[in-house]
């Protein structure tokens, strides 16, 4: 903590930093005894929160919950590298590699 105020007398400079914890300090020791007091008094303090999901934010989650593998499809990829019968066209091959470049 700083005592000056640039005129010669002492003043008291507290760093932002510090205000902000005492503030947040004393508002939450102020709230704290509100719910003290309430509760002491009879009444009741009780605080609820609610969540609510969007459409689209239950769609989300629900694709997220869903594989997109498909089984059959790996399995008779995973039989084919196996019997060395899979092949690849080399142009299907460049074509996906200059449309990859391109973007």
């Amino acid at each position: 903590m700083n005592y000056t105020n640039g005129i010669g007398g002492p003043t008291q400079n507290v760093p932002m930093t510090e205000t902000s914890a005492l503030a947040s300090t004393n508002k939450a020791a102020q709230a704290q005894q509100s719910s003290a007091d309430a509760l002491t008094a009879g009444g009741s303090a009780a605080v609820v929160d609610d969540a609510k999901l969007s459409a689209t934010a239950s769609m989300v989650a629900q694709s997220l919950s869903e594989s997109d593998v498909r089984p059959e499809k790996v399995a008779a990829l995973q039989q084919t590298i196996a019997a060395g019968t899979y092949s690849v066209s080399s142009a299907d091959v460049a074509d996906k590699l200059m449309g990859a470049m391109l973007r």
